[in-house]
Order: C-alpha cells, then structure tokens, then sequence
C-alpha cells in the first residue's frame, strides 16, 4: 500500500485508467462479435468506430488498428457486405482577396489624396 499521498492518488488515478481501458477493450470485442455473428455495414462501422475510439484513448497503435480494420474490411467483402463509402464534405474555401495591382497614379488621383489627407488633419485639430 503506498503510503506518501501523491502515491495513493496515482493508485486512485490507474485504477480508474484501467477500468475505463478495460471497458474501452470490452466494447471493441462486442462490436468484433456482433459484426462475425451478423455481418451487416452498420455493424462493420461500429467496430471500425470502436478501433478509432481506442486508437484515440491511446490503447491500440495507429497501425495495429489499422491492420484489424483491414482484416475486418477483409471479413465484409467475403461474407458479401457493400460497403458504403461516406460521401466527402465539400471543403468550405476561404475568400482570400488578392491586391488589386496598382495603376499608375495620374495628376487627379494625386490631388484627391492630398485633399483627403487635409481634411484630416482639419478634423484631427
């Protein structure tokens, strides 16, 4: 039993991280077990959410559920599933504006800017 307190909360602490791993690890069989029972898309999307959950809690590697994804992918187009692929979001595009290229300034346009500027300058005072 640890005695020093910060030692007693982290025995707190991992005893909970493992309980909340360990039913993390309980849904993905459910869902493994559901799918080879009943080989439908709707539960093939749940075991494929239920690897994604886990890979996101840190419990599995990218990679290992990458590998049980295939396999699973692998078991659908065997037992004769379609699988539906998700249609992509139209990605939103930012409006950026481009400066407008300069003109030539002409004589006008000078003497306009520098009316504006003493008026101003006339309101600032």
């Amino acid at each position: 039993m640890p005695i020093i307190k910060s030692a007693k909360k982290a025995a707190r602490q991992a005893e909970k991280r493992t309980e909340h791993n360990e039913q993390i690890k309980k849904d993905i069989k459910l869902a493994l077990k559901a799918f080879k029972s009943k080989p439908t898309a709707e539960n093939f999307a749940k075991a494929q959410s239920e690897y994604d959950k886990a890979v996101k809690k840190d419990l599995l590697k990218k990679n290992t559920a990458s590998r049980r994804k295939a396999k699973l992918a692998e078991m659908a187009k065997e037992a004769g599933v379609k699988l539906e692929k998700k249609a992509k979001k139209p990605v939103a595009k930012v409006a950026t504006k481009k400066p407008a290229a300069k003109k030539p300034a002409t004589e006008a346009t000078k003497a306009v800017a520098k009316t504006t500027q003493s008026k101003a300058k006339a309101e600032k005072k």
